[in-house]
């Protein structure tokens, strides 16, 4: 099973302010909506709050609270469980949506980074953890006006291909 991080990162690292979205881009919502249509979704309590269940689309939150639950939607105590849980229901992909603390965790499980990459610099709290050069390889970049569409997969299977 593939094990994807999407996100919208700013070129700061900056995802989030805590309070509200930052940027408003409609052709990334819509690429977001297409590529994860059919699949499976691993949020954090606090961002699944913030953006809410999306159709279409499996929902497995992440949460130390065991008292926490949302209609329709399967409840994971961390990370890996929430992967395995995608895994164990035959998913072929499982993407990992934020927030930070989330994709923080999710790094050394992921095997592609699908980013949208923001062109501005925004305050912010929350930010996407470094996409080192020595653990991911760009592999395609489509650029648009004010961000672009940035594929990465890890080293290992560049070398390997």
């Amino acid at each position: 099973m593939k094990v994807v991080a999407i996100a919208a990162v700013a070129d700061n690292g900056v995802i989030g302010s805590g309070d509200d979205m930052l940027w408003h881009l409609p052709e990334d919502f819509r690429r977001f909506k297409r590529v994860t249509m059919g699949h499976t979704l691993v949020f954090g309590r606090r961002t699944f709050e913030q953006i809410g269940k999306l159709p279409g689309r499996r929902h497995i939150v992440c949460t130390r609270d065991p008292d926490w639950s949302a209609e329709g939607v399967d409840v994971a105590a961390s990370v890996p469980a929430a992967v395995e849980m995608a895994r164990a229901a035959g998913e072929d992909v499982c993407y990992i949506a934020g927030g930070a603390q989330v994709y923080a965790a999710a790094m050394e499980l992921c095997t592609g980074l699908d980013i949208t990459v923001v062109h501005q610099s925004p305050r912010g709290s929350a930010r996407f953890p470094e996409i080192s050069p020595d653990r991911w390889r760009e592999v395609s970049r489509d650029r648009r006006e004010g961000f672009d569409f940035v594929q990465f997969v890890p080293v290992e299977s560049v070398d390997e291909g």
